[in-house]
């Protein structure tokens, strides 16, 4: 496993160890949501729906796609080697068409598009099993104050390595 996925997990460990939304979303005893790959700056992962994440016509609620933008769009910033992600500025989502029922898998890409010293700019795609496009969503999050975190590390740029900071399994 890459130093990069080792350091996101991590980070997403210690959003579910607060126990607020995060653990209440994406319960961690039914592992709903698998982190898959991440390197510098890119996060995928997936979920399979269960019926607490739909709306009332049956389908994927549109509040599980935008928690789910601003979860992996904090982990897209985490794969940079930020240990804290910052705090949310804005987010938005689009819904091309339905995302599922129960029992799909909905497969997400994190991107962070760019970052600076204080905004980080992100996009979540969600797709089926085929790739189809079912909706996208946007974050930007203030980073300021995260940068200069003690747990901060700095990855190769392949993100196989650390090259400085701690590169600590997930507990």
């Amino acid at each position: 496993m890459s130093a990069c996925l080792r350091f996101t997990r991590r980070v997403w460990k210690s959003f579910l160890d607060t126990k607020g939304h995060d653990f209440q979303c994406f319960p961690n005893e039914c592992r709903p949501l698998q982190l898959h790959s991440a390197t510098p700056g890119v996060v995928t992962a997936s979920l399979k729906v269960e019926p607490y994440n739909l709306n009332r016509v049956g389908t994927v609620h549109g509040g599980l796609v935008l928690s789910l933008t601003d979860t992996l769009g904090s982990l897209a910033v985490g794969s940079k080697g930020q240990f804290m992600t910052g705090v949310s500025t804005d987010i938005g989502a689009t819904f091309a068409r339905p995302s599922g029922k129960t029992g799909d898998v909905l497969h997400m890409k994190a991107e962070l598009v760019t970052m600076g010293k204080s905004l980080a700019y992100t996009r979540v795609e969600f797709t089926n099993p085929n790739g189809l496009l079912l909706a996208w969503g946007n974050h930007t999050k203030y980073v300021g104050k995260s940068s200069t975190h003690p747990k901060n590390v700095k990855f190769s740029e392949d993100g196989e390595v650390v090259i400085e900071g701690e590169d600590l399994d997930v507990d």
